[in-house]
């Protein structure tokens, strides 16, 4: 949809900078897609008068054009348009003009001719979008040379190209634009007064008008105009059409497009005296029907398309789409019969898309048009073509069909803050709506009654009337927030953990195992634990009818798999759940199983001292620092090289080997490291709390210290003497090398252990070292049978 700022203008005093107009436009959801500047960049474009027309010597598709550019001398124009006549008046660009577009006019040869200039069409000028030929000056009696803006009346004005949306029929119209920028900008809207006197005999003896069909045609509004001359239209008026688009083509059809273009009320003109018995009749055609419309094309209809018959009841008109030729005005058209309606949209396009036909006004009927427009619109109408000597006859023809239902709508307040995030109160909303028609009034304790108009047949629900507050506040008055929606499938503090123990696992380039839950009777026997696993009354299959114990028959049947397949050294874990026994509780034992979920790691090919630097690094990971390794023998697993895993006192698991003859009743030849923690203990213990320790800025010294300890004396607790003897002077702590063997004695084995010193606020010296390392030493041999070796 085009319009034209000084339009505009006609019903609201709009004021402002043309690009901060159309911004509000924007606003208002009538987005600009182009602004142009019309009425000027027009120097150096004048009126020529057609003196001769002749062939290109040498171009079939050029002619060569004398023309008198006001000095009565044939100047020579090529032109590759023909529609030209010898005597036309056309707008010619001289040399030296430069047009909208940039180009320079300037004598030039085409295929051996001289130019000298260039004819014009109406896009080139920006005076409309015909590119089809030459813009012919018709009517113009302008001397040649004058000034084109001169000629035809051009005043300097702004052209928006909006977008409209289906859902805003109203902005269809200048009025409907005008009306939304008004209420913008606070400013007064008025629709027009067309003044005029009706004149002659009434239209109820000279015509009649039957609706047989009212779901068809809601409203029927007839009246006659008499003094017709038809005629060119006021220049003025043919430039505003120009402008929108439209050609101009006579002062009747170019009121009818001005109407509608203006008010938004499609309309059609009859020949009276070519109108068959004076009459029209409203229905829906017969299958097979045809009607010869304005573009003089032959229609073939349908029983869903409507028509408009005459007096015989022969089909004149295709209801809302296109009149008929047969009683099309004409050059001797004196009085003519004015059609305004409000036709079924539904109805509009069906047929508009059936036949494959759009016109302006079906375009407009299909969003929904204003069926209480149509008095105003015949007498602006006739207002047009007052000054030809058109008057309108007394009388109206007013027929009702069946219009849609327009009932008030609740409004709730509270409804459209929650909506808009904004804090408007009622009369805010009120005051809101009430410059673009929508009345209301107070409901209930914060609400409204809120009557839709006529010509907004889009808003009929709560949701609609919300959608004019936001536009007419200003969507860009609302602050941004970002809407928070609630949060679900969010992990628990256990999910998150347990995520952390797998991610340290496969961080140590330890891969994942899922073997089933169930083990054959005799498995947990041959991995070294009690057989004390709950049989299940109906297994699937009677090879998997013991719920698993432990973690451990599971694993070991897969290294010992993979040892068939002369695969070793391989690093599995497993997150998973155990079914143990339950203990009576309150002098009861529970119906269900003891379950809970466990960790378990096999290392093949490596000793307890590796798995328990896995127990090092899933300690760090969940920030568990306060444990423990006390020696111990539980079923299964190496009686002199495990031990039992507490923090905070609790027990928590077990780290150390596979016991030899487990590994033995698996086929598995190598040794195998082995953790497995309960971690549904140890998430539940205090954990993910890591203090901050300052980073010191001095240089550290390192020592090693070996020990030979007995068997049955953990590593663990020899490191826990050495952390307390060294206090905070101990940077870091590690066991890296066990040794058995000569000069080993036998059941002894000999511990080395890393320790690094260092201190927040000096460099130490080598007097502190040897101070603090004799202090760890002194404090192993004293609280464990423990010898320094050397």
């Amino acid at each position: 949809m085009k319009v034209l700022l000084s339009w505009l203008r006609e019903f609201a005093p709009v004021e402002g900078d043309p690009v901060e107009i159309g911004d509000q436009l924007s606003g208002l959801g009538l987005a600009v897609e182009e602004m142009t500047i019309i009425g000027g960049g027009l120097d150096g474009v004048v009126v020529a008068r057609v003196l001769d027309l002749r062939p290109h010597p040498d171009a079939d598709r050029i002619q060569l054009v004398d023309v008198d550019a006001g000095d009565g001398e044939a100047l020579q124009i090529c032109c590759g348009a023909f529609n030209m006549s010898v005597g036309d008046l056309v707008p010619l660009a001289t040399l030296g003009t430069t047009m909208a577009n940039g180009m320079e006019i300037a004598r030039r040869k085409m295929r051996g001719e001289w130019s000298n200039g260039m004819l014009c069409a109406a896009d080139e000028i920006g005076l409309g979008d015909d590119a089809d030929g030459i813009m012919l000056l018709e009517g113009s009696s302008s001397a040649p040379g004058t000034p084109l803006a001169e000629a035809l009346e051009l005043l300097p004005d702004v052209l928006y190209d909006l977008e409209v949306n289906p859902n805003r029929p109203d902005a269809m119209s200048i009025a409907g634009v005008a009306r939304d920028l008004a209420a913008r900008q606070g400013v007064a809207f008025a629709m027009p007064e067309p003044a005029g006197e009706e004149a002659g005999d009434d239209v109820n003896g000279r015509m009649s008008v039957e609706v047989v069909d009212p779901d068809l045609c809601g409203r029927f509004v007839a009246r006659v105009v008499n003094g017709i001359r038809v005629g060119p239209s006021p220049r003025w008026l043919a430039n505003r059409l120009t402008a929108l688009g439209m050609r101009p083509i006579n002062n009747v059809v170019d009121a009818s497009n001005y109407v509608m273009l203006e008010l938004g009320q499609p309309n059609h003109t009859y020949d009276l005296t070519t109108l068959e018995g004076a009459a029209l009749r409203i229905r829906r055609a017969a299958d097979g029907e045809t009607v010869e419309t304005l573009d003089a094309v032959v229609r073939t209809l349908t029983a869903a398309d409507g028509v408009i018959a005459d007096g015989n009841d022969t089909a004149i008109g295709i209801a809302g789409i296109m009149g008929g030729a047969s009683t099309e005005v004409s050059d001797t058209t004196t009085s003519i019969l004015l059609e305004m309606a409000w036709w079924d949209p539904m109805s509009i396009t069906t047929s508009s898309r059936r036949l494959g036909l759009r016109s302006e006004a079906s375009a407009r009927f299909e969003r929904g048009s204003d069926p209480e427009v149509a008095e105003l619109a015949m007498r602006r109408f006739v207002e047009l073509l007052s000054d030809s000597g058109a008057t309108l006859a007394p009388g109206i023809v007013d027929i009702r069909g069946n219009l849609p239902a327009c009932s008030p709508i609740r409004v709730r307040i509270a409804r459209v803050n929650a909506l808009l995030g904004t804090d408007l109160s009622r009369d805010d909303v009120a005051d809101l709506l009430g410059p673009i028609g929508f009345a209301s009034e107070p409901a209930g304790d914060d609400d409204l009654d809120v009557t839709i108009p006529s010509f907004r047949p889009d808003s009929a629900t709560e949701i609609d009337v919300v959608e004019e507050v936001a536009r007419l506040h200003g969507y860009e008055e609302i602050a941004r927030t970002l809407p928070r929606s609630t949060i679900t499938g969010a992990l628990t503090p256990y999910q998150y953990d347990r995520r952390r123990v797998r991610d340290a696992m496969v961080g140590l380039g330890l891969d994942e195992v899922m073997p089933v839950p169930f083990l054959a009777p005799g498995d947990l026997e041959r991995a070294g634990l009690p057989a004390d696993g709950i049989t299940v009354t109906n297994p699937l299959v009677a090879e998997e009818s013991v719920m698993r114990a432990s973690l451990r028959p599971g694993i070991l049947k897969t290294l010992g798999y993979n040892a068939s397949h002369r695969l070793h050294g391989l690093g599995l874990f497993e997150v998973g759940h155990v079914y143990r026994t339950p203990l009576p509780v309150d002098g009861e034992v529970p119906r269900l199983p003891d379950e809970r979920e466990h960790l378990a790691v096999a290392l093949g090919g490596r000793d307890a001292g590796e798995a328990v630097a896995v127990w090092s690094a899933l300690a760090d990971a969940l920030d568990a620092r306060d444990y423990q390794l006390v020696a111990d023998a539980p079923p299964g697993l190496h009686p002199t090289r495990t031990a039992r895993i507490e923090v905070d006192g609790v027990p928590v698991g077990h780290v150390g080997e596979v016991d030899p003859g487990a590994l033995a009743a698996y086929d598995i030849s190598e040794r195998v490291g082995w953790l497995e923690v309960d971690l549904e203990a140890l998430l539940a213990l205090p954990h993910g709390q890591r203090p901050y320790h300052r980073v010191s800025r001095y240089p550290s010294s390192d020592i090693d210290l070996a020990f030979e300890v007995d068997e049955g004396t953990p590593a663990s607790a020899v490191s826990s003497c050495l952390a307390a003897a060294a206090g905070g002077l101990l940077a870091d702590l590690s066991l890296f090398d066990v040794f058995r063997g000569a000069p080993v004695a036998d059941g002894r084995r000999s511990l080395a252990f890393a320790l690094r010193f260092q201190a927040d606020d000096r460099t130490l010296t080598d007097a502190e070292v040897a101070e603090v390392r004799q202090a760890c030493i002194d404090a192993v041999h004293a609280a464990l049978p423990a010898t320094l070796r050397g």
